[in-house]
C-alpha cells in the first residue's frame, strides 16, 4: 500500500488532509463505481464516507482473492475442541459455500436492504451466513448464540428480519445449549414474525422444526443456485450490531459497507502488521464487534487465513488451549481480551503450559475489550517473548482508536497505556465544560469529528438517541464515555468508564488506577473496584479479589495486604478499607466485568440479572460476600 510509512507521517497526513489520506487507502478496495465525494459532511455529525461509490463487501473479502489466483489459499480454519473437529476452507471453497447460501436466502425472498438475524454458535456456517448477506446486499444482525429469549426478541422487533438463521444447539465444555427452544420463545415474545427460520441441525443435538416456518439448513442450501454479488452503495448498511445501552432498548450500531472495508483493510496492514497469506486469530465471538471486524471481515479483506475457534481459553481442555491453537495453525498474530489472558494466568500463573508449545510463528499479541492491567500484560510479554499491545476501541468505532501500530515504524510500547491515537482518530481529553486539559490530567476521552471511515454511521432507527448520547454532550466531538488521560508524549491511558470514576470526599478517583494496584499483588489473578455509598465521604471504593489457582494463603491476610497497597500507592485519600475475596467476577459473555451491577449490589440498590451475564450464580455469590462483610 502506498502512503506514509512512519506513525508520525501517517498521523499527520490523516489529520492534515483526511480525504486524501483515505482516498489513497481506498485504492486497495475493488469498487464497481467510484465515489463522488470522499467525505460527505452535509448532515454533520452524521458524516458519510465515499458518497456515490458502489462495491460489494463479500466480493472484496472472498471473490477477488479467487480471481487473483489465490483460490487454493486457506481462508478459514475452524478449530473446535468441544467437538474435536478441525476443518479448513480455501478461498474457492469459501466462495462456493457463501454463494450457495446466498442463493438459498434469495430463494426465500431476501433482497438488497432486507435484514437477516443470525443466531448461531461459532461454526463455519455462521461466517458463511454473514458473508452471504453481504453478497446479497442484505443487512445482517448477529445475536450472540445462546442469548436470552427476551433479549433476542427485542432485537428481532427492532430490526424486523425477513429471515432468521440459527442452529439447533451450541456446545459448551460441560453442556449443550439448545438454541431452538430459545428462538421459539423469542419469536413467541416478539411482535415481528420473520418469514422463515433456517436451522442448522448439529449432530450433537437435533431440534424439532415447526413447518412451514422452519426449514432445514442443509436441505434449503442443497436445492439453491449460487448467487452472484450485488453491488451496493458505499453508504448502505452492512450490518446492525446491538450493544447494551442505558435504557431498556438495545442500541443497534450501524456499519456501512465502503468505509468499513477501507478502514479494516488499512488496519490489518498498519495496526496489526499482517500481510496477505499470513495467519490471524481473533479469539473472540462473531456475536461481538471483534468477531465482525477481525474474525470475519478484516482478515478476509486482507487475504489472510483467519481462525474460527469454538472453545474457551481454559477448560477446553486446560490453560494451554490458546497456545495449542497457535502452534497447530502457525498463527502469526493473536488478538484476545484481557479477561481471557487473566483466566489463563490464573490457572497457570507460572506459565508452565506455554513451554510445552512451539510458538515461534507468533510475533504479536493484541489485547482489547477492557483495560489491560500492566501485571497481566507483563506476564504475557515475559512468558511469550513477543510484544503485547494493548489497544482501545469500541463497538461504535469498529476498529482501534488507539494502538501501537505494528505495521508502521514502531513506537515503544508503554505499560499501562493503550497506545497513541491511530491515524484518523483525533483524541482529546476534556473537562466537564468541554475544555482540553493539560497532559497527565484525567478527563473525558473524546474524538474530534469527523470520525474516520469504518466507524458507525448511527444507531438503527434512533438518530435522536444517537445524537443525544454521543454528540450533544461535547459539540464537535464523539463522546467515548471512557475516562483517562494523555501523557506528554501523546500516549493515551484509559482508566475507567466515566461512570467508574468515583468521588471520595470531593476527590475524583479512578477505579482503574486502584485495580492496577490490586492486580500487582502476586496472589491476585483478577480484581474489580467499584464505588459504594458512604454518608460521610459520599463514596468509598470496595475491591473484589479473585486469587490465583492453588493459592493457599489466608484470605484475610491477602485482603489486608491489598488494602495496604492502595494506601501506599494511591494514598489515604482513597479511603480504601474493604477488599473481599470472591471465587469469580461477574462478566458478560464478551468478558467485560459487570461493575455497574456490582456497584448496585454493594449499595443495596435494586438490580436485575443482566441478559449478557455468563454465569448468573456469580452475582448471588457477590451479594452473599457483601452481606457477610457487614453493613453497607
Amino acid at each position: 500500500m502506498s502512503g506514509p510509512r512512519s506513525y508520525e507521517e501517517a498521523y499527520a497526513a490523516a489529520r492534515g488532509d483526511p480525504q486524501a489520506f483515505w482516498a489513497d487507502a481506498a485504492r486497495e478496495i475493488t469498487w464497481s463505481k467510484p465515489w463522488n465525494r470522499v467525505l460527505d459532511d452535509g448532515n454533520a455529525p452524521f458524516y458519510r464516507w465515499f458518497e456515490g461509490a458502489e462495491l460489494n463487501t463479500c466480493y472484496n473479502a472472498v471473490d477477488r482473492h479467487v480471481e487473483s489466483g489465490r483460490g487454493d489459499a486457506v481462508a478459514l480454519i475452524y478449530d473446535s475442541p468441544v467437538t474435536d473437529a478441525v476443518t479448513r476452507y480455501t478461498f474457492a471453497e469459501l466462495r462456493a459455500h457463501v454463494a450457495q447460501l446466498a442463493g438459498a436466502l434469495a430463494s426465500l425472498g431476501v433482497e438488497r436492504g432486507d435484514t437477516v438475524v443470525i443466531y448461531m454458535p461459532m461454526v463455519p456456517q455462521a461466517v458463511f451466513a454473514m458473508l452471504a448477506c453481504a453478497r446479497l446486499g442484505a443487512i445482517h444482525s448477529v445475536v450472540f448464540g445462546g442469548f436470552a429469549a427476551n433479549e433476542l426478541a427485542a432485537r428481532i422487533d427492532d430490526c424486523r428480519p425477513k429471515v432468521v438463521l440459527s442452529a439447533s444447539c451450541g456446545i459448551e465444555p460441560a453442556r449443550i445449549v439448545e438454541y431452538k427452544p430459545l428462538l421459539d420463545k423469542a419469536l413467541a415474545l416478539a411482535a415481528h414474525a420473520p418469514d422463515r427460520c433456517v436451522i442448522l441441525q448439529r449432530p450433537e443435538r437435533a431440534a424439532a422444526l415447526n413447518a412451514p416456518r422452519d426449514l432445514d439448513w442443509l436441505e434449503c442450501v442443497a436445492r439453491a443456485a449460487q448467487q452472484p454479488c450485488t453491488p451496493v452503495a458505499a453508504t448502505d448498511p452492512l450490518y446492525v450490531l446491538y450493544t447494551s445501552g442505558t435504557t431498556g432498548r438495545p442500541k443497534g450500531v450501524v456499519r456501512d459497507n465502503g468505509g468499513h472495508a477501507v478502514a479494516l483493510l488499512w488496519s490489518m496492514r498498519n495496526i496489526y502488521g499482517v500481510q496477505p497469506g499470513e495467519k490471524f486469530w481473533a479469539a473472540s465471538d462473531i456475536g461481538w464487534v471483534v468477531g465482525h471486524s477481525y474474525i470475519v471481515y478484516g482478515p478476509l479483506l486482507n487475504g489472510n487465513t483467519t481462525v474460527l475457534y469454538e472453545g474457551k481459553p481454559v477448560g477446553t481442555p486446560d490453560a494451554g488451549a490458546f497456545w495449542r491453537v497457535v502452534e497447530d495453525h502457525k498463527v502469526n498474530v493473536l488478538f484476545t481480551a484481557p479477561t481471557a489472558l487473566r483466566a489463563i494466568k490464573r490457572e497457570d500463573p507460572h506459565a508452565a503450559r506455554i513451554v510445552h508449545h512451539d510458538l515461534r510463528s507468533l510475533r504479536t499479541l493484541f489485547l482489547a475489550g477492557e483495560r489491560t492491567d500492566p501485571v497481566s500484560l507483563r506476564w504475557a510479554r515475559d512468558n511469550l517473548g513477543v510484544p503485547v499491545v494493548d489497544h482501545w476501541w469500541q463497538t461504535e468505532t469498529g476498529w482501534a482508536i488507539t494502538a501501537s501500530c505494528r505495521g508502521l515504524a514502531k513506537r515503544p510500547i508503554r505499560d499501562g497505556s493503550a497506545g497513541q491515537p491511530v491515524p484518523g482518530f483525533d483524541v482529546r481529553v476534556l473537562d466537564i465544560d468541554g475544555r482540553e486539559v493539560p497532559a497527565d490530567t484525567a478527563g473525558a476521552l473524546a474524538v474530534k469529528l469527523p470520525l474516520p471511515p469504518g466507524t458507525f454511521s448511527g444507531l438503527w432507527n434512533a438518530a435522536q438517541h444517537c445524537r443525544a448520547a454521543y454528540y450533544d454532550p461535547y459539540p464537535g466531538y464523539y463522546l467515548t464515555a471512557d475516562a483517562g488521560y494523555r501523557d506528554a508524549d501523546g500516549y493515551v491511558f484509559v482508566m475507567a468508564r466515566t461512570d467508574d470514576v468515583i468521588n471520595v470526599a470531593g476527590h475524583r478517583l479512578s477505579t482503574g488506577a486502584m485495580e492496577e494496584v490490586l492486580a500487582a499483588h502476586p496472589d491476585v489473578a483478577e480484581c474489580a473496584v467499584c464505588g459504594m455509598h458512604d454518608d460521610l465521604k459520599g463514596e468509598v471504593p470496595i475491591g473484589f479479589l479473585v486469587l490465583n489457582a492453588g493459592c493457599e494463603r489466608a484470605q484475610d491476610e491477602i485482603a489486608a495486604e491489598a488494602i495496604g497497597a492502595i494506601r501506599d500507592r494511591i494514598g489515604p485519600v482513597a479511603a480504601f478499607k474493604t477488599a473481599l475475596v470472591v471465587k469469580r467476577l461477574p462478566k458478560t459473555r464478551s468478558g467485560k466485568v459487570l461493575r455497574g451491577v456490582m456497584r448496585r449490589i454493594a449499595n443495596a440498590e435494586p438490580w436485575t440479572m443482566p441478559a449478557t451475564i455468563d454465569d448468573p450464580a456469580i452475582l448471588q455469590e457477590i451479594e452473599a460476600a457483601l452481606k457477610k462483610s457487614g453493613p453497607r
